[in-house]
């Protein structure tokens, strides 16, 4: 009997051991991550965790009078007989004793249990496992203590484990894993102390980066190597994507670039294309993996018939066949395909129609090699919000992003809102990561929408510098929040200080004023310009400038602006001219704004695709001393250029813009107020260099830039990736600008020599003649900050027009 009983005890002690080995074998299988050998301190410990001896063999029969237990310290003796199977008055069971001495080893609190039987009396001898002190990690510079604390299990003050320490020990090397770290060793030590209380100091080599060696496809035949790889996310290593991860391995990344490949293979015809495998394999040195993508790409189909099939009320299948983007004969794409279906659904929704579904359905015939289309047009499932759930937000509040959802309770509810909903609350800017998901109602129609959000800091403390080629040498402080008190209005107070300029600015705007779609803000601003970089005058600003906006769709907007300035220009020498000289002294403005804007672009700050028209004016001479009208109207148009180039990163723009002004009333006329042509919007040409110019004599030789009352002006640009640096944030952009400013605007028109003497000056420049240049740059988001470099060569220009080869910009805040 006691040969078995030791039999079943062996077996009942070391079956963890035998799972822990399967799993890890399993695990080892499954992933290239590093599975070693647990080290022996923790196989010290967890050899101690199960071993148990009984210095007299426990006899059956008879009946258990009491059970004594010793040995425990910090947990009670009644909690000890809970786990227990057998109690006072029981018999002596073998199979009974066994199961107690299981459920003892398992509560994790021992590391030593001993059963032992003295007449009818049970004593259980234990002793316990210690108590963890602390948790110290030694060698990490990858991974932050904070990172690695998230991840294990082990705490302090709780029960220490040797069999958790060695699965913290695995969970760790798995966040190197996903660091493509894979040589790295995890070594736990424990550290024993007074009192039964033990450090865990997890001492790791993190070792070298696990990067990718190779990327090879096997299967293509249409496209080569060279092709895929610009696919796919994940890059071979070089020595340029020191500021890249894409060369690390990442199991996740393989997955997604797998789907790339569909993607890309779909977009070009190839309906049937499939990946075999997609697997990484690990050097023997452990520094590198190979990764292969095996695939089938099946036979290349072209589009044939495309037709419309509609069951929606009162909407024929002929009245939809507007919509239809694709043509016959051209290679199938998927892509294409499904944009034009969700193009025609969300226009159907906006005509009325809520619940309107478009499914594209295509039939294949290989023996013509193509695809027939059928969009079927149909009417969804009737669905309700029944109720919004906002989750996640602990400084903002719910009504701040109520307001930014397209919908509310009671409202339909369609796949296309959740799209826009998630995008609105992401431009908040607000918020690292938002969901929108959807839970069953209390019936059928009704739907629970839950918006779960995960909130970032809204605060802004900028102290940084950098260097421009309009104003040299900046510095500039701020101190902004964007979501103040958590109702989503911006605040913000900067300064900017350079050698030819100096600014301070206080902003406020609540972005839904009165609880309404009402933007409302104000800025209080003072600037000072010095000018004699480029002119012969300094001008200084002083006001206040008070604003409103409201949206009429998602697309359209238009905003309002009254400002009150004070200006002062000063600074003149004996040399300027009559028209600069005619300047001196202060002015105050008083101008109405407004400008209407319908803007569909993806990414207001970086543009892809989509297009902004802008139509605007302003009116001086509610008060002050300025008297004048200016008009003014702009727009861009964004192409990209995936499908050519199969990269998000190219980019076609065109943009162009007019402007005209004229006077009523007898105003100052002050030429600070004209439009000037130059720098950012006609580069190689310097700030308002050209237009109008004053012409140098004796007496008052300085040529001054003088704007004028009509500009225009164009561009075009192609944005791409310059190869080898794309992954150090390096983008290119290649550019045609042109444009003309004419219409002399001065105080007193001195241009007659008969009549004007002795202020006679003569104006060259005044012509709407088009400049034109042409030029190349780069933008590069260092880690010092952004740089911008152009290099613009004129093209075309007009006698004694200003230029600027080179024109960059700098700056960092940290």
């Amino acid at each position: 009997m006691t040969g078995k009983r030791s039999a079943l005890f062996v077996s009942v002690c070391l079956l963890p051991f035998l799972v822990q080995g399967s799993s890890s074998a399993s695990a080892a299988g499954r992933a290239p991550a590093v599975q070693a050998d647990p080290p022996a301190a923790v196989t010290a410990e967890r050899q101690g965790r199960f071993t148990a001896s009984t210095s007299t063999p426990v006899r059956s029969g008879g009946v258990i009078e009491d059970i004594q237990v010793t040995g425990n310290t910090r947990i009670e003796t009644n909690t000890v007989l809970s786990y227990m199977v057998v109690r006072p008055g029981d018999s002596f069971s073998q199979d009974d004793l066994d199961r107690s001495l299981k459920t003892l080893y398992a509560t994790g609190l021992f590391r030593d249990v001993t059963l032992r039987r003295e007449g009818n009396i049970l004593h259980v001898r234990l002793v316990e496992n210690p108590i963890v002190n602390r948790i110290v990690f030694e060698g990490n510079h990858a991974a932050k203590d904070e990172d690695l604390r998230k991840v294990i299990s082990l705490r302090p003050r709780a029960v220490f484990s040797a069999e958790n320490t060695a699965d913290d020990r695995q969970k760790i090397l798995e966040v190197y894993a996903q660091k493509a770290r894979y040589a790295a060793v995890v070594t736990p030590q424990v550290i024993r102390l007074a009192h039964n209380r033990v450090d865990v100091v997890f001492q790791i080599n993190e070792g070298p980066q696990t990067l990718i060696r190779k990327i090879a496809f096997v299967g293509n035949k249409a496209f080569g190597e060279a092709r895929l790889s610009g696919v796919v996310s994940s890059k071979e290593t070089a020595w340029y994507r020191f500021f890249s991860s894409s060369d690390e391995y990442n199991p996740d990344r393989l997955k997604y670039d797998a789907e790339l490949l569909r993607r890309f293979y779909l977009s070009n015809g190839y309906v049937d294309f499939q990946i075999k495998n997609a697997t990484g394999e690990l050097s023997p040195d452990r520094k590198s993996f190979y990764v292969t993508f095996t695939m089938d790409e099946g036979p290349r189909y072209r589009l044939g018939k495309v037709d419309i099939r509609s069951s929606l009320r009162h909407v024929p299948a002929k009245s939809l066949r507007k919509y239809i983007e694709l043509f016959a004969h051209q290679w199938y794409d998927g892509k294409a395909v499904q944009d034009n279906a969700t193009d025609m659904e969300e226009t159907l929704q906006a005509q009325g129609h809520p619940f309107a579904m478009v499914h594209p359905e295509i039939a294949r015939n290989p023996e013509k090699g193509v695809v027939n289309l059928l969009f079927d047009v149909s009417e969804g499932p009737r669905r309700y919000i029944e109720r919004i759930d906002v989750n996640g937000n602990t400084v903002t509040q719910d009504n701040v992003i109520r307001r930014q959802l397209p919908f509310a309770e009671s409202d339909p509810y369609t796949p296309s809102y959740k799209k826009y909903a998630k995008a609105a609350l992401q431009d908040l800017g607000f918020f690292k990561s938002v969901s929108i998901d959807e839970t069953p109602g209390s019936a059928q129609d009704r739907t629970n929408v839950a918006v779960s959000v995960v909130e970032k800091p809204t605060g802004e403390f900028s102290l940084g510098g950098g260097y421009s080629t309009d104003v040299g040498v900046i510095g500039n402080i701020g101190l902004k929040q964007h979501n103040l008190l958590g109702t989503g209005v911006d605040a913000g107070l900067s300064g900017t200080m350079s050698l030819w300029e100096k600014q301070a600015d206080f902003s406020l705007t609540n972005p839904a004023f009165l609880g309404r779609n009402l933007v409302a803000g104000v800025d209080i601003f003072g600037i000072q310009n010095k000018y004699q970089t480029y002119q012969n005058y300094s001008e200084s600003r002083y006001g206040i400038t008070l604003r409103m906006g409201y949206a009429y769709n998602r697309y359209l907007s238009q905003s309002w602006n009254y400002s009150l300035i004070r200006r002062s220009v000063g600074d003149t020498w004996s040399e300027s001219s009559w028209y600069i000289l005619d300047q001196s002294g202060k002015s105050l403005l008083s101008q109405l704004s407004t400008n209407l804007v319908y803007d569909t672009r993806d990414n207001h700050m970086a543009p892809h695709s989509g297009y902004m028209v802008s139509v605007g004016g302003d009116f001086a001479g509610l008060g002050g001393d300025e008297r004048y009208v200016r008009g003014k109207i702009n727009g861009a148009y964004y192409i990209p250029l995936d499908d050519l180039t199969n990269s998000h990163e190219w980019t076609a723009s065109f943009r162009a813009g007019m402007g005209y002004m004229t006077d009523w009333g007898g105003g100052r006329h002050d030429i600070i107020d004209n439009f000037y042509l130059g720098g950012n919007n006609l580069r190689g040409f310097l700030d308002g260099g050209a237009g109008p110019r004053s012409v140098g004599y004796a007496g008052h030789s300085s040529e001054d830039l003088l704007g004028g009352r009509f500009m225009y002006n164009a561009s075009a640009q192609l944005n791409f990736p310059i190869p080898f640096l794309s992954d150090m944030g390096v983008k290119g952009r290649a550019f045609v600008d042109s444009g003309s400013v004419a219409g002399l605007r001065v105080r007193r028109n001195l241009t007659n020599p008969v009549t004007d003497a002795p202020y006679y000056t003569r104006v060259s420049g005044d012509t709407l003649r088009p400049r034109v240049s042409a030029g190349a740059g780069f933008s590069w988001k260092s880690p010092f900050g952004l740089l911008n470099i152009d290099l613009g060569v004129p093209v075309m220009r007009s006698h004694n027009d200003r230029t600027q080869l080179l024109r960059f910009g700098f700056g960092q805040q940290f």
